[in-house]
This record gives structure tokens, sequence and C-alpha cells, in this order.
């Protein structure tokens, strides 16, 4: 797939027409990274904005004592930096590949001049933006009204929903989902082991299968 008819499957470009693809195709230039490695540091300098083309990246936050919070784990079309577009501020995670990844990279400059050319532009970000808040308002919900077996069920019906499929092909470890919901890995194991025991997943070769979503989503549901 060229460049731009892969923006035009992420939500970021798709509502834009064949020409406005075209010269973003232009504008972007491709980084492979590799497995482990820190794409942006929190704090670094924000002046572009990054598609993932190929593999996941987590944005997360490290404390002092070296203990990981994961803001969010992006796959293929999902972009991340978008902020900077607009507010010419420093980077407020860091950003690290999960997988062997290739990111498509678009500089403010470059996007700005697009916004400031089609109007269409401005209001496909803004579009963006909305959602992406929507979602942080969500998670927030559910890191303050439910347990941490609600919090992971909402998590693997999320995941399954991204996906499209009751099988959540990427590779989810209790260590991960952890640092996603602000739990201890052995508090995650617990529920985990609970929502086999019930029927409600299945795990083979560390990949989740949902077998039973009206459970799960009645699980997610249940508030503190």
């Amino acid at each position: 797939m060229n460049v731009p008819d892969f923006l035009a499957t992420v939500p970021l470009f798709k509502s834009l027409d064949a020409a406005e693809l075209s010269r973003f195709g232009e504008m972007v230039r491709e980084k492979t990274y590799p497995k482990g490695s820190v794409i942006l540091f929190e704090d670094d300098p924000g002046d572009s904005l990054f598609v993932v083309r190929d593999g996941r990246v987590k944005v997360v936050l490290v404390a002092e004592d070296g203990r990981e919070v994961i803001l969010g784990i992006l796959g293929v079309g999902e972009h991340f930096g978008e902020l900077s577009l607009i507010d010419d501020q420093p980077r407020s995670a860091h950003v690290i590949a999960m997988e062997d990844s290739t990111l498509l990279v678009l500089r403010r400059d470059d996007f700005r001049r697009r916004v400031e050319a089609s109007p269409s532009v401005a209001w496909s970000l803004l579009t963006e933006l909305s959602r992406r808040l929507r979602r942080a308002d969500e998670k927030i919900g559910s890191l303050v009204l439910l347990d941490v077996p609600g919090r992971i069920a909402r998590m693997l019906l999320d995941a399954a929903d991204e996906g499209g499929a009751p099988l959540i092909e990427k590779p989810l470890t209790h260590q991960t989902i952890a640092h996603v919901i602000g739990a201890s890995r052995e508090t995650v194991s617990r529920a985990m082991r609970e929502f086999q025991d019930q029927g409600w997943i299945a795990i083979d070769r560390r990949r989740i299968r949902i077998t039973d979503r009206s459970a799960l989503d009645r699980r997610s549901q249940q508030r503190l």
C-alpha cells in the first residue's frame, strides 16, 4: 500500500480527498524503530506527528522509582503527537516501541501549512481530538468507578472491538494490563483466572478470545 492509500485508513486523514492525501504523502518520512527503543522522551520538543504504519508502541509515564503507567497502546493506523501540532508544548509522555515498528513522521510546520491552505484538514484534526477526549473521559470514568476486574473486563472488550473480532490478536501480558489499569500484576492474574474459570475468556498461546461477551459487559458495568 502506498503512503496516500495508507493515510486514507488513518482516522485523522480519512476524510480528506485524494489530492490532499497525495500532498501529505509527499510530506511524511518513514522511520523504523527496533523493539524496546524509545521513540520519544517526555519533555522532548514537540515538533512532529507520528503515525504507526507497522508494529505497536506504548505511551507511558515513568515514575522516579521506575514504575510505569501505560496511557495507551497504539497499533497500525493510530497516531500520537497531534497536540504538539497545536500548542508547541513539550511531549507529555514517553513513547516506546513494543515490537519492531515503522512510523510515518510529519513535521509540525508542514502540517500547519496544509491547515492554513485547507479548512478540511483543520476540521479533520478537531474531529479526531474530540474522539480522543471522549475516550480519555471514558478511561478516567473506568479508573474511578470500576474495581480491578471491571477495568480488566472493559479493557478486554475495547481491545476486541478495536480488532473487530472476539480474538484479541495482539498479545496482552498481565504486566501490560496492570500498567494500563493501575493495578498489580498479581491482582490482574487472579482476575484473569477467574474470567477463564467462568468461561468468559479463553487463552491460547498468549492470545485472548472473548467467549462470553455479555458476561464481560455486565462485569464492566458493576460500579464500586
